[in-house]
Order: C-alpha cells, then sequence, then structure tokens
C-alpha cells in the first residue's frame, strides 16, 4: 500500500508562544480509515486545516498523492482541494438551499465564479447528488431547506457534499461532537462504509476515544501538539490514552485490551 497523505516534521505557531503543533510525523494510506484523538486544544483542528491549507504550516512538508502541498500556487491548490472532502463540526450548510443545492456546492471548486454564481449544475451532477443522497438515506429529504433537519441529516448533507467532488481523502473536523450517540453512530457507520466501499481515505478528528477503537485502522493520538501515539487500535495501552489525555483520561470510557475503563 502507498502513503496518499505524508505528513513530515510539520509545525504551526501562532503569535510568538504558542506553539499549535511541533514535528508531526505521520503517513496515511490510501483507503485508511484513520482517527486523530486527542483533548480540546491539542491542536486536532489546526493539523487537518494545514493539510488542504485552510492555514499554512508554519514549517515542515506534507505530501498528498505526491503532490507538494505547501509549496501549491493558487490554481494547483484549488486542483488539490476538489481532491480532499471537508466535513465540519457544525456543517457548514446554506440553510435557505435545499439539500440538493447544497450537495452539488460540493462542486464549486471546480467550476468558474459565474458558473457557481448562477448554479449551473449539469444534468449528471444532479443525478450524482441523488445517487449520492439516496447512499446516505436522504432521498425523503432531498428537496427540504438544510435548516429543516436534524443534526444527523445536516452532517449527511456535509458528507454528500464532499462526496460529489469524488475526493481521494475526506477530512473530517469533530464531525460527531455536536450529535446524539444514535445520529453519531450513523454518522460514524457512512463514513467506515465510503473507506470501505468506495475505498475513500477518510482522517477523522474525534473527542470519544470508544468510537476510534471501534471504527479506525490506525489511531494518531495528539497532545500539546505532538503525536504522542501512532498504531493500531488493538496496540493501544492505558498508558498511552494517559500520555494522550493526561489529567482528563480519568473520565474517559473505553475498552482497552479488553480492560473496561471509565
Amino acid at each position: 500500500m502507498s502513503a496518499l497523505l505524508e505528513v513530515n516534521q510539520v509545525s504551526k505557531q501562532f503569535g510568538i508562544d504558542s506553539k499549535a503543533l511541533s514535528d508531526v510525523n505521520f503517513s496515511v494510506n490510501e483507503g485508511e480509515f484513520v482517527s486523530i484523538i486527542g483533548p480540546s486544544g491539542a491542536g486536532k483542528s489546526t493539523l487537518l486545516r494545514c493539510i488542504n491549507r485552510m492555514i499554512d504550516a508554519t514549517s515542515g512538508e506534507i505530501t498528498f498523492d505526491n503532490m507538494n502541498v505547501m509549496k501549491l500556487k493558487k490554481k494547483d491548490l484549488k486542483k488539490l482541494r476538489t481532491k480532499i472532502g471537508m466535513i465540519f463540526q457544525h456543517y457548514n450548510l446554506v440553510n435557505r438551499l435545499s439539500v440538493i443545492e447544497n450537495t452539488l456546492h460540493g462542486n464549486l471548486g471546480k467550476k468558474s465564479t459565474l458558473a457557481g454564481i448562477l448554479g449551473l449544475y449539469s444534468q449528471e451532477e444532479k443525478e450524482q447528488a441523488v445517487h449520492i443522497l439516496n447512499v446516505l438515506g436522504l432521498d425523503e429529504h432531498i428537496y427540504k431547506r438544510a435548516d429543516q433537519l436534524s443534526g444527523g441529516q445536516k452532517q449527511r448533507v456535509g458528507i454528500a457534499r464532499a462526496l460529489i467532488q469524488n475526493p481521494r481523502m475526506l477530512l473530517c473536523d469533530e464531525p460527531i461532537a455536536s450529535l446524539d450517540p444514535n445520529s453519531a453512530k450513523v454518522i460514524m457507520d457512512h463514513l467506515k462504509n465510503i473507506s470501505t466501499t468506495m475505498g475513500i481515505t477518510v482522517l477523522v478528528n474525534l473527542h470519544q476515544v470508544d468510537v476510534a477503537l471501534k471504527y479506525s485502522d490506525k489511531i494518531i493520538g495528539i497532545n500539546h501538539g505532538q503525536v504522542v501515539y501512532n498504531g493500531p487500535p488493538a496496540n493501544i495501552t492505558k498508558e498511552d490514552i494517559q500520555r494522550i489525555y493526561g489529567s482528563e483520561a480519568e473520565n474517559l470510557i473505553f475498552d482497552v485490551g479488553g480492560i473496561h475503563a471509565s
């Protein structure tokens, strides 16, 4: 398996004394499902945003699909972003637009500004949007306005919007943080299914250790902007959880090596 994404010695500095990421190293293979876990403020969101250049890393190297992400100019960066779908904690939908219109917005990166403003989408794009929404169980909601949906439904529209780009990778920033456990399970099942059946690489930030252990091929644990664990869920120990979460580890519910801790 070849690495689709390689992150080498990546650091991100905000201001003089705030280092959000410090010499982060890891790689992600094609089709892998990888969870990044860690306490709030550990640098998880910053890391995802550096990967697709929503923000620029201060130093280091990020390679995606053999492209040096940090050196890309505007046009190539736009092209890169069509290959990387982004899913947000707060959905980032346009409330007054319908489910299908929000889904089609995922293709804006491939259109001219004018076509985007006028909402000019081909029949093929519309059919693809309907197909994706069916797969995600949203067929009955296609023409509803986004603000009429539940949180879990909104997040599925967010996934549909990312999928219509035909991405190689999905970056999911705390996609279940605002959801109840049932909706969260539906979202995680869909993401796992996308990874296994479509071969799309999924990189997801999670706060829930038990969810990461259940769904991931690989877990990357981050604390204070540094990678403190990088390996399969089966190998993670209580000590690793302690290193990742520090004092917060006491309150977490997870199941490591058959030992249930809460």
